[in-house]
């Protein structure tokens, strides 16, 4: 359930250059005025976390939606958002895994059990829409997940027991030939994890929030003069339980995709494909005021397919750069609910969308200026125009950057098509939803020095046709809710990073403010004016430790503002030390202190993860 990575002495002292660009995919990037953060193997592995979003908390802005961790939560409230603008559990964040889209087909949300942290080589995050690559999906930004290069003979293994009795096995191996490579990794977890409703309001219907899953990659690779080929394949089989008797869910989803690049003097090209398979299978239910008697109120099935492909082009000179393509995307789903006792609900359809765009930028002096544009369709009988323009001017360790855009996010086919309960509030369907808009600008700067970073970004967005869960009635009884546009929304914010490294020791620190409102001058729901986080690390001699505190401030779990979730802070724990030239022993806790925070009100109050401990051994290096 924690990784390590045993990677050769390194000198902590020197930090990474400020990173001025994305990776589309391996041999393509675009270059930006935005504020790309990297974390390289070591940064991962020094963040206590199950799965790879727990980790990736620490990181300013980033929430799923509820405050949940993908250990316990339901996975269409696995969305993510960047810089406060999510409201809903459908994603405005664009996830990449080896350059392939990772967002679910139908929902948009992200099955976190498919990564495996050990398997993970490097992230890269992207905040707002600066680049006009991207396009639905991308609307706070874009999520690169990287898997570790394949190596000679190479095997990792981990296996990790906790509390809560959780177990958790990672297998991996590599090899490379001359002009071929061949890697794998699987992993197979389960925990009876926790109850989600406080103790003291819990009656005969509570269970644990449990997790049992298996999930898998193989990679193949061919090297030759006319280019390179990829081949991945990867699978997930996940069963949940969802705090009580009645409730639970499970997911099966398989994805193959195929790249080809090759790489000219001043140009690369890559060409990409990819097709994903899933079954989702959900039940709901209705509790009693007192928690002692549950009615189950429907079962639903979701099979959902989606096939697409894209085409890039990078063009390089000293003075300047192109990245241009196409994309397209086609989707699929049906939502049939059996209602219980009698009954049946069906809604579904398909989604296509394509695009063009084009991202440029030209260095003059100091000053280096972009220009990006993007044409799409969006699924819905409908185009965007997403253009993005910006500067950023360098003078020795300091970087000043500015940049203006626009972006969208069509309506998934969950919110068009999906009815859903969360204890007692039930939230319905929309088949008329429009999809959201984005005007946006931020400025900023980032400075580095020998051993120290500073990074500070401002930024504004001006949001139209917000979709969001909207109350039509209330009662202690139920809560009756329906996807809808909102009124427009104004998200205004600050986002600040501070890093420094001294000997053995490094230490970081991030924070965002974030003021999102609706036009009606209430808070957007889900999202806290103030996230933070720190963390010390000392390593030395194979030996780590790293101490980290997340804090929140309160935020809304509803469009009204009427259930207003408590601020929290919870502390972290990791040690590890090598024992051997691969092999290595680690201890880790979340929330160490076991401090109790609200993570939604459905309307009973669910509560957070309390105290986790693990302990594992892992071993990464040569057959």
């Amino acid at each position: 359930m924690c990784c390590a990575f045993l990677a050769p002495a390194q000198d902590r002292t020197a930090l990474e250059p400020v990173k001025t660009s994305i990776t589309v995919v391996e041999n393509i990037t675009a270059e930006t005025p935005a504020n790309v953060t990297t974390l390289d193997t070591a940064a991962i592995r020094e963040t206590p976390g199950v799965n790879l979003d727990d980790r990736l908390r620490d990181v300013p802005g980033f929430t799923l939606f509820r405050r949940t961790s993908s250990l316990v939560a339901h996975p269409t409230t696995q969305g993510i958002s960047l810089r406060g603008i999510g409201s809903s559990g459908a994603s405005r964040t664009l996830v990449l895994w080896d350059g392939i889209p990772a967002n679910d087909p139908f929902g948009g949300w992200v099955y976190w059990t498919r990564f495996i942290p050990l398997d993970t080589g490097r992230i890269e995050i992207s905040r707002g829409a600066a680049t006009s690559v991207f396009g639905d999906r991308a609307m706070s930004g874009s999520i690169g997940l990287f898997s570790r290069p394949q190596e000679r003979r190479h095997l990792t293994g981990e296996f990790v027991a906790g509390n809560r009795d959780s177990q958790d096995a990672t297998l991996g191996f590599s090899q490379v030939w001359q002009g071929l490579s061949l890697s794998g990794t699987g992993r197979a977890l389960r925990t009876d994890g926790y109850f989600i409703v406080p103790e003291q309001l819990r009656g005969a219907v509570d269970r644990r929030a449990s997790l049992r899953f298996v999930t898998g990659d193989v990679r193949v690779a061919r090297y030759s003069g006319w280019g390179n080929l990829y081949l991945k394949l990867d699978a997930l089989a996940e069963d949940r339980q969802n705090g009580t008797a009645l409730t639970h869910n499970s997911t099966s989803l398989g994805d193959v995709s195929l790249r080809y690049e090759r790489a000219f003097a001043h140009d690369s090209v890559s060409l990409v494909g990819f097709h994903t398979r899933e079954a989702f299978r959900s039940t709901f239910s209705s509790v009693s005021a007192d928690r002692n008697t549950e009615r189950l109120t429907f079962q639903q099935t979701v099979p959902a397919q989606a096939t697409g492909g894209a085409a890039y082009w990078g063009h390089s000179e000293s003075a300047w750069n192109l990245t241009a393509g196409a994309d397209i995307q086609r989707a699929s789903g049906t939502s049939t609910d059996r209602l219980i006792p009698t009954g049946f609900r069906i809604g579904g359809g398909s989604q296509l969308q394509h695009g063009l765009f084009a991202q440029a930028n030209a260095k003059l002096g100091p000053a280096r200026f972009f220009g990006g544009l993007r044409h799409s369709f969006t699924g819905q009988g409908g185009t965007f125009l997403s253009p993005s323009g910006g500067v950023s001017i360098e003078r020795g360790r300091l970087r000043v950057r500015g940049s203006a855009y626009r972006a969208f996010r069509a309506p998934t086919l969950n919110e068009l098509f999906r009815t859903f309960r969360a204890g007692n509030a039930e939230t319905r369907a929309n088949p008329d939803l429009l999809p959201e808009t984005l005007s946006g600008q931020e400025a900023g700067a980032d400075w580095t020095a020998e051993g120290y970073s500073l990074r500070v970004t401002a930024y504004r967005y001006s949001l139209h046709d917000l979709i969001t869960n909207v109350t039509l009635s209330s009662t202690p009884a139920g809560i009756i809710r329906q996807r809808a546009n909102a009124a427009a929304a104004l998200s205004r914010g600050v986002e600040a990073q501070v890093e420094r490294r001294l000997g053995n020791f490094s230490g970081e620190l991030k924070y965002l403010f974030a003021d999102s409102r609706y036009a009606t001058g209430l808070r957007v729901a889900q999202i806290p004016k103030h996230q933070g986080s720190a963390q010390v690390v000392y390593s030395r001699n194979g030996a780590t430790a790293s101490l980290g505190v997340r804090t929140s401030a309160y935020q809304f779990d509803d469009d009204l503002n009427q259930f207003r979730l408590p601020g929290y802070a919870v502390v972290e724990l990791l040690a590890r030390q090598r024992v051997a030239a691969s092999l290595s022993l680690e201890f880790a806790m979340d929330n160490a202190l076991g401090r109790q925070f609200y993570t939604a009100f459905t309307p009973t109050p669910n509560i957070g993860q309390p105290r986790l401990w693990r302990v594992g051994v892992i071993w990464d290096g040569a057959l």
